[in-house]
């Protein structure tokens, strides 16, 4: 499964209602380290479909997402498990430190 383009009328249904825990990727196609994260982003929704859900927020599309969610700054991971929020990155990082944030 591919990454899932979250908008303020599906975040509910796709994160906080989700059976398996959810990265979801806060990002805008004019930052240079989202573009950088991206590649990472799409490994970790490659190899670990069916047991992670990894979603992508366009902050410029969906702002009110990002406000609900206090991103400040782009790139921010924000781990979700069983409709609560867990874990936040900032910044560009690596695969382990993002799949760190749902432990």
């Amino acid at each position: 499964m591919a990454e899932i383009n979250l908008t303020n009328a599906n975040f509910d249904e796709e994160v906080l209602n989700s059976e398996i825990p959810v990265l979801v990727d806060f990002w805008a196609p004019w930052c240079g380290p989202c573009k950088m994260l991206g590649p990472v982003v799409a490994e970790i929704a490659e190899e670990n479909e069916g047991k992670i859900k990894v979603c992508k927020v366009n902050v410029d599309e969906e702002g009110e997402l990002a406000r609900r969610f206090k991103v400040s700054s782009i790139p921010t991971v924000i781990s979700f498990e069983k409709g609560e929020m867990l874990k936040k990155n900032l910044g560009f990082t690596d695969k382990d430190t993002l799949l760190g944030l749902l432990q």
